[in-house]
């Protein structure tokens, strides 16, 4: 089987994914892990929950890990641009061979024992597969939409770490903080060690009642356990922050990725780290080698700056923020803005967006200026909303001029017409968008 095959066999897994119902497709992938002979056994690691930031998160923890000098596999949901993107060693993506080589013997173990799974079991199955493969047995692995039920929690991490809960997905995790925040914290299982990042009231009060009912937990909290200051970097651009939990003090540990809201990030993927160091899965990690891998941490398609991007004759800046939920966008909207106004360019930004068709449109683009052209598209995802239907849920009060376009490539050039040379392009909303934005402007798989 080679890779294009199965692009082929995933993307038709996407559309046909209905009829069996999602809790029998879940109980399969434990049998699908069982006929492939367990390789999730082999694991150890951490599970990364939570409604944004766990790509951020996980990509610190990767770099924390590997400082330690063991080898680190990873599971980034969703990927951006080629599924390979979601199994990855040391930080790198495996190459079509290793994937395809990895997949073949999932999907023949479905077809030999009938286990149809969700796309994402065939993710994690697949991921748990190459890493025996490739002999790598510490993972960090995000979950995808829920918790509970995610597929990533059939391989058995011990070390849970809960990013954050907000409103999104609400048509598969309920409409409350406290309904989503209970299928997030469902990934608990009794005697992991719990990492809790901030959470509002609404949602402490849920994870408090989930995690009562499972017994043998240890559990670090950001702002009780966990604590963190950040400072601007002495010298240069960037920014400095101390991590302290129960296990070591951190200082200056250097944060590449943009926004206020990456030192959070930052702070609760070290506290995982040194959870797995508390549960033996890895020594702690050398002071100036966690420092110099911190600083080489890089996480596409989230506030990812192209300052020179070119399409046909036109020249100017990218910025693409794959920002899902109003939450989302309010976290980012403050270094979007700093972007908007670093050059002094006469023109506004010009908005590139799409999004599923389950996203509160009106509440993603709220804290942008609403003055700024918009260029509605829609990605090649079965579950994207059309552009009549985003401009339906367009905010009445919108000033800014509104026009379509049928795909991502065809929206960045109606953008860079509105931009002008040298202006700004801002591509927000689904991390597919980003992915498809990616690839017009021949940006390679990161």
């Amino acid at each position: 089987m080679d890779y294009s095959h199965c692009v082929d066999l995933l993307a038709k897994l996407h559309e046909n994914s209905h009829g069996l119902p999602r809790e029998a497709r879940q109980a399969n992938v434990s049998r699908l892990l069982q006929a492939l002979g367990h390789p999730e056994r082999e694991l150890r690691g951490t599970l990364v929950v939570g409604t944004n930031g766990k790509g951020s998160t996980c990509a610190f923890a990767v770099s924390a890990v590997a400082a330690t000098g063991a080898r680190v596999g990873s599971m980034p949901s969703p990927h951006l641009q080629e599924p390979r993107e979601r199994i990855r060693i040391d930080g790198v993506p495996v190459t079509r061979a290793e994937y395809a080589a990895a997949f073949a013997e999932v999907w023949q173990t479905i077809e030999r024992h009938d286990l149809p799974v969700l796309p994402q079991g065939v993710f994690a199955t697949t991921a748990a597969a190459h890493f025996r493969r490739a002999g790598v047995g510490l993972v960090v692995a995000e979950a995808s939409i829920g918790g509970g039920r995610a597929a990533a929690t059939e391989l058995g991490l011990d070390v849970k770490v809960v990013t954050g809960i907000g409103l999104d997905h609400t048509r598969l995790l309920g409409d409350s903080l406290t309904r989503i925040a209970h299928a997030k914290i469902a990934a608990v299982r009794d005697g992991d060690h719990v990492v809790l990042g901030r959470l509002a009231p609404e949602a402490t009060t849920a994870a408090e009642q989930v995690l009562r009912e499972r017994t043998g937990l240890s559990v670090w909290r950001v702002d009780h356990e966990i604590h963190y200051t950040a400072r601007a970097a002495g010298r240069g651009p960037g920014t400095l922050v101390d991590v302290t939990t129960p296990r070591a003090a951190h200082r200056e540990l250097p944060c590449p990725l943009s926004g206020a809201h990456q030192h959070h990030n930052l702070a609760v993927a070290i506290a995982a780290v040194d959870a797995m160091a508390e549960r033996g899965h890895i020594r702690d990690p050398d002071g100036e080698r966690l420092r110099a891998r911190l600083a080489a941490t890089r996480w596409p398609g989230r506030l990812e700056l192209v300052p020179d991007a070119h399409l046909d004759d036109w020249t100017g800046r990218v910025l693409l923020e794959g920002a899902t939920n109003p939450q989302g966008t309010a976290t980012v909207a403050p270094e979007i803005l700093r972007h908007a106004h670093a050059d002094g360019h006469s023109r506004p930004p010009v908005l590139v967006f799409a999004a599923m068709d389950d996203k509160d449109v009106s509440g993603m683009l709220a804290p942008l200026p609403s003055h700024w052209p918009l260029v509605l598209t829609r990605t090649g995802s079965h579950q994207a909303a059309d552009t009549a239907t985003l401009h339906s849920r367009l905010s009445p009060g919108r000033q800014g001029p509104c026009v379509t376009a049928e795909d991502p490539r065809s929206a960045l050039h109606r953008a860079a017409e509105l931009a002008g040379p040298g202006g700004l392009i801002v591509v927000l909303g689904s991390l597919r968008l980003v992915g498809e934005t990616r690839t017009a402007l021949d940006l390679r798989p990161e």
